[in-house]
């Protein structure tokens, strides 16, 4: 699975890791004290082995005579599993001895071939006694006297000692390496939070820049974050002055162009009617197609700004009230349901799009134009996604026009009706600067019988977690 968050990488990966090593140390831990305690018991085993063999010697009877006290009373408690016992070997006839836990049973002796002594003649064994005890046994054969008569000596423990001892130790330590796991993991999380809390500061600023409420990162950063605000900050002003400066020469280039025009203007009103008029329309049309190419180049120098954001109903409503004062007898109704919805546009070029949509459906209409401001599904493309995006509808209760109509409305410079003024490049300028933006212009017959214009332009970045 990827993450798209540093930190919950990072509380992954250290979760992960904390978990695996304290299971690690669990198991590790565990089997260290087991075997140390199945040596202990093993090394109590061989001193009361030897402790018995010290109580033990042959009477003038030629008998066993001796009463081990080993200081344990289990010893003396029936069906415990600890016992003694003292069997002689060979020719030496004589009654065994035992402990009075063991009573009248014994244990099995086991070849010598299955359990083999050891380099101190001394063999462990397990074993299982009458009453169903699983016990450990240790034994060796000792030469009692000088005439050699021996005897064989076992001492035997019960191993649920050995079981309950690591049980109670393993119960214990699992439930203080999960305490301690689960404090670390905090303190772990806390630590990760603290220490990522710049990378999030940083993502704040850098939204704020985006949201158009600060110019610059601001804030103090650690070392490891400081240079890459301080890298944002000069793309940021890069940016700015790339900005300023196509503006500056659009702003050059049209009042070079300005006064040319204004003279072809002038001097077509001093021509004969034929010829003026005709000066004076390829005039108008070579101002709208000079402003159109310097609004393309302004928006393509500005297109990729963080700053570029426009509030979408302060915009339309300033619009549709000047729509009102030009039109007094059309009706002009604006919905926007969703609030706040803010533009990734200057203000300039949301003005020309919508402002020539409403313009077109005003000269159309009967009587009534309605403008709709509603979130639109994203168009296709990986930096599309990015952004949220915002359909702006417009649509009147005109003649419409068909599809064919359509296609040929969207041409540069066509007009369809060439009873009402206009240059014919209204649409035109529209669709341009819509693609310039990566939007989209859709126009159909709408519901109410006239034309409906549908405008998909983008809204600000979406904050990306």
């Amino acid at each position: 699975m990827y993450f798209r968050s540093v930190t919950a990488r990072v509380l992954l990966l250290a979760t992960a890791w904390s978990g695996l090593a304290l299971v690690v140390i669990a198991v590790v831990i565990s089997a260290l004290y087991t075997k140390s305690a199945e040596r202990a018991f093993t090394d109590l085993l061989r001193a009361q082995l030897y402790n018995v063999i010290n109580s033990i010697t042959i009477g003038d009877d030629n008998s066993l005579q001796g009463n081990p006290q080993l200081g344990d009373l289990r010893f003396s408690q029936p069906e415990t599993g600890w016992y003694w016992i003292v069997e002689p070997l060979g020719t030496f006839a004589a009654t065994p001895l035992s402990s009075s836990s063991l009573g009248v049973s014994n244990i099995a002796v086991p070849s010598i071939l299955a359990a083999p002594f050891n380099n101190r003649y001394e063999r462990f064994y397990s074993a299982s006694d009458a009453f169903g005890n699983d016990v450990l046994v240790a034994e060796t054969e000792v030469v009692l006297d000088s005439e050699g008569r021996a005897a064989r000596f076992r001492v035997s423990g019960n191993l649920s000692v050995v079981v309950d001892d690591v049980s109670s130790f393993t119960r214990n330590l699992y439930i203080a390496l999960v305490v301690f796991g689960v404090l670390s993991l905090f303190v772990n999380g806390l630590a990760i939070l603290f220490g990522l809390r710049p990378l999030d500061e940083a993502r704040r600023a850098l939204e704020r820049v985006r949201r158009g409420e600060a110019e610059r990162l601001e804030g103090q950063f650690p070392r490891e974050v400081q240079s890459l605000t301080v890298e944002m900050n000069a793309l940021i002003e890069s940016n700015r002055r790339i900005v300023e400066r196509a503006r500056m020469q659009v702003g050059n280039l049209a009042h070079s162009l300005k006064t040319p025009i204004a003279v072809l203007l002038n001097e077509s009103r001093l021509l004969d009617k034929p010829h003026g008029e005709l000066v004076r329309s390829q005039a108008e049309a070579m101002q709208a197609q000079v402003q159109s190419y310097l609004n393309r180049a302004r928006i393509a120098a500005q297109r990729e700004s963080l700053l570029a954001r426009t509030e979408t109903e302060p915009v339309l409503e300033r619009l549709v009230r000047v729509m009102r004062r030009l039109n007094p007898d059309k009706t002009f109704v604006l919905s926007a349901p969703t609030a706040g919805l803010a533009l990734a546009m200057e203000q300039q070029d949301v003005e020309e799009t919508v402002g020539n949509l409403l313009e077109n459906a005003a000269r159309h209409a009967t009587q009534s134009v309605w403008i709709e401001v509603l979130p639109a599904v994203a168009p296709e493309g990986p930096e599309a996604i990015r952004r949220n995006w915002i359909e702006i509808v417009v649509e009147d209760d005109g003649a419409g026009l068909e599809p064919a109509e359509i296609k040929e409305a969207l041409k540069r410079g066509r007009r369809l009706d060439e009873s009402k003024p206009g240059t014919g490049l209204g649409l035109s300028i529209v669709g341009e600067i819509t693609r310039e933006y990566q939007g989209r212009l859709e126009l159909t017959r709408g519901g109410r019988g006239g034309l409906r214009a549908a405008l998909t332009l983008p809204g600000v970045t979406k904050e990306v977690a």
